[in-house]
């Protein structure tokens, strides 16, 4: 490519990654002369591009918006991004995929020879994981709709649906329930019902067992009885907040936003929103717990409370360290999150956070190694949980039937 044409691309580049542009600036990024900057910039308005000049002591300039689309120029790490995104589009649950393959083949009919080259040898195979059922895809027109008001600083009322089918509790989900902590796992549970209701207890053997007699649908006035209307249950009012965060999450979109009638944070699942029109007043945006939104949804599905923000294993509500008979080498590549210090060729040190005691120690069991626990106490009474819960299952399975 010739040297000016590159210099044009690198420009116009520059031009789109930001408002405004002092004319110095531009000039040292692209180390040439004030004069160059200036050429430069005219021959982009003769290709179209409606580059604006501001006054001013120090001068600069801004890409416009114009009436017409001008020619796409893309450099090599833009249309490799480019591709890559709208590739694996797939697995955003936002139901764009057909949309996306097209937008790739537009692109790409437009891309100068060498750039569609690199595109069309860059080849991505977008697999999801399995899943027990299909996950909920998001209609685009409702992503719009949120982002509108997102953007616009508006109250958006919307209808929220409840959650269809069963409910799975899975970690780094909030299945079931919106503006609370995950869902806490079975072994958080009191023992009973999954609700932590008391089971009760079957009759012992020998025990008559009291007839339920079932009341006579006739009364003894002799009269028929009357049919009893059903009546369905009046609709929930609709949902008022102050949208303030469209993000993604394992998959699945969600909002981060005020809720006016509770007047707390929330989250609310995408896939469950039926927004409602108009919408409401402006509103000023609120200062999010944590800090950013990253910290917020982080400490949200984590269960614990947001203004901590997620540090490190210190985000989760539970966290330990022991010793493991495993090289540290070994131990990586299993870890995602955590603190693993090597202390030897077959021994290192581990931190791990995790929802729960009885969690923690099985996620660092699963190493099927010797273990030695450091601390805290919590975490050698959870192994200890564990080891009755699993010795008691072994007796169960090897127990001869009768």
């Amino acid at each position: 490519m010739p040297k000016t044409s590159a210099r044009l691309l690198s420009l116009l580049s520059l031009l789109q990654a930001r408002r405004d542009w002092p004319g110095a600036l531009l000039a040292e990024r692209l180390d040439v002369s004030p004069r160059t900057v200036r050429r430069d910039v005219d021959r982009l308005r003769e290709l179209g591009y409606p580059v604006v000049a501001m006054k001013g002591p120090d001068g600069g300039y801004r890409l416009d918006a114009g009436t017409e689309l001008p020619p796409l120029l893309f450099d090599d790490e833009q249309a490799v991004a480019l591709a890559v995104a709208l590739q694996i589009a797939t697995t955003t649950g936002a139901g764009i995929e057909e949309a996306a393959a097209r937008a790739l083949n537009t692109v790409r009919q437009v891309l100068p020879a060498r750039l569609r080259h690199r595109v069309d040898t860059l080849r991505v195979t977008a697999v999801d994981r399995p899943a027990i059922r299909p996950e909920p895809q998001v209609d685009s027109d409702v992503l719009m709709a949120i982002g509108a008001a997102v953007h616009g600083r508006e109250v958006l009322r919307f209808d929220y649906s409840p959650v269809s089918g069963p409910v799975r509790a899975t970690a780094g989900t909030s299945e079931g329930c919106e503006g609370t902590p995950a869902a806490l796992p079975a072994s958080a549970a009191p023992s009973g019902s999954p609700t932590g209701a008391p089971r009760p207890s079957p009759p012992q053997a020998g025990t008559p067992v009291p007839l339920q007699v079932p009341p006579s649908p006739i009364p003894h006035t002799g009269t028929l009885p009357q049919t009893p209307r059903h009546t369905h249950p009046a609709p929930p009012p609709p949902r008022r907040v102050e949208p303030h965060h469209l993000v993604t999450w394992g998959r699945r979109w969600y909002l981060v936003a005020w809720d006016l009638d509770r007047d707390d944070w929330r989250t609310f699942r995408a896939d469950r929103i039926t927004p409602r029109t108009p919408t409401g007043p402006r509103f000023p945006p609120r200062e999010l717990p944590g800090g950013s939104v990253a910290a917020f949804i982080t400490a949200r599905f984590r269960g614990i409370d947001a203004t901590q923000g997620p540090d490190g294993v210190g985000g989760w509500p539970c966290r330990g360290e022991v010793i493991l008979a495993l090289p540290a080498a070994d131990v990586l590549r299993h870890t995602r999150e955590g603190i693993v210090e090597e202390l030897g060729p077959d021994r290192c040190r581990v931190v791990l956070g995790s929802w729960s005691w009885p969690g923690l120690a099985a996620a660092i069991g699963r190493f099927d190694a010797d273990i030695e626990v450091i601390g805290p106490p919590e975490l050698s009474s959870a192994f200890a949980h564990l080891a009755t819960r699993y010795a008691a299952a072994a007796q169960a399975r090897a127990a001869p039937n009768p």
